[in-house]
């Protein structure tokens, strides 16, 4: 799991699945990840396997914004531990390009470094 995310135990026990579903999901305008894109901020999974997610965007003008959390939705309640989900939309701190992952600079182009 990223640095940057905070995440509480009972998601961190599943991180690699939550990864794995995250990464299905792609900014359709920039096509990449949303997760190695940095626009993951928090995720929460209590005992009843509600998910919140905490989630932004590139700007309040993103065409994703309605797609997105919708298919966040859909791929995270593919995983057995996860009964329903929540995606909150936050726009501070203001998402900013240093969020990107190695990979996600790599794919993009950008100097991973």
């Amino acid at each position: 799991m990223r640095e940057d995310i905070k995440i509480n135990d009972r998601a961190a026990r599943i991180g690699d699945k939550i990864i794995e579903q995250l990464q299905t999901v792609h900014d359709h305008e920039i096509g990449l990840d949303i997760y190695n894109l940095g626009f993951i901020y928090e995720i929460n999974l209590d005992e009843e396997g509600h998910c919140e997610i905490v989630v932004t965007f590139t700007g309040i003008g993103c065409d994703c914004i309605e797609a997105v959390p919708e298919e966040i939705k859909w791929a995270l309640l593919k995983l057995d531990e996860i009964n329903d989900v929540t995606v909150n939309i936050v726009w501070s701190p203001a998402w900013k390009m240093t969020r990107i992952s190695r990979f996600g600079r790599i794919a993009l182009g950008i100097n991973p470094n």
